[in-house]
């Protein structure tokens, strides 16, 4: 049963994406009255409700239906999945895209905001999230790089992409090293961990802390921390950028991309400055 409830559980977080990443291509403006707040949220909340009666019923079919890898059908069926009758869980009415992230501080109701940088600390692309932590974005970064060169008319294309441990994916490494010819380097270990996580040895993890000890990766990696920290750090405390005042996920991308947008130009006019 330990089994059925983890892989319940994986369809259900896949169907989740798949709502969330809808949510993300529809994104639209909040409605100004509080009415209107009021119904988007209850419409959230029956669309989440409807979301996880479908994948439960797709997995129990999965399960009456399907095989397992070496060929055999699955044993006793899991215990039919019982819904509730009204949507469970809240929605934040002054923004309904906004999520719990987890700061230095606690929590807060706001969205992780992503940025890649090159080694002349130009952003080169600038997203947002709604979940808490890096785990998962590595590749979708990876993407909306390649994404923003290619508008640009950008011919080169990324040799390397450095990112903390928070970023660590196996799957999403495997096909940025494999489907787009990138060295990637990021260490399976986060810093502030005296030696390797418990679980987490050979294959990849081992592979990549072989990589990440040659002279040549480890200079590399230094570099990280000299570009992105600094625009991070500038961003919040030079520049004051310590909350979003647009609500909406559009709007605060919106809102992200402008403030990395300026950056790039300050950046840019500094260096003609130099050059004069």
């Amino acid at each position: 049963m330990a089994d059925a409830s983890r892989g319940r559980r994986l369809w259900l977080r896949e169907a989740r994406r798949q709502l969330d990443e809808h949510r993300r291509r529809e994104a639209a403006p909040i409605p100004r009255s509080r009415p209107e707040r009021r119904a988007e949220a209850k419409r959230r909340l029956e669309q989440e409700l409807e979301c996880e009666r479908r994948a439960n019923e797709a997995y129990e079919q999965y399960r009456a239906n399907g095989r397992m890898r070496d060929g055999r059908r699955f044993g006793m069926p899991p215990k039919p999945y019982e819904p509730p009758e009204t949507p469970q869980g809240e929605v934040n009415l002054t923004d309904p895209d906004a999520r719990l992230i987890k700061a230095r501080r606690g929590f807060v109701l706001g969205y992780n905001a992503q940025a890649a940088v090159d080694e002349n600390q130009i952003v080169l692309a600038a997203e947002i999230e709604i979940e808490s932590g890096d785990f998962g974005h590595f590749e979708p970064m990876v993407n909306a790089i390649q994404t923003e060169l290619e508008k640009a008319g950008v011919t080169d294309k990324p040799q390397v992409a450095a990112a903390d441990a928070g970023y660590w994916n196996e799957q999403q490494i495997d096909n940025v090293v494999a489907d787009r010819g990138i060295q990637v380097l990021i260490p399976p270990d986060g810093s502030e961990r005296d030696g390797e996580r418990p679980g987490w040895q050979g294959g990849r993890y081992s592979w990549m802390r072989t990589v990440l000890s040659t002279p040549h990766a480890q200079e590399l990696y230094r570099h990280r921390k000299m570009t992105v920290e600094p625009m991070f750090g500038h961003t919040k405390h030079n520049r004051g950028y310590t909350r979003f005042h647009r609500r909406g996920r559009a709007a605060v991308r919106t809102e992200w991309r402008l403030i990395a947008a300026t950056h790039n130009l300050a950046k840019l006019h500094k260096h003609r400055l130099a050059v004069a």
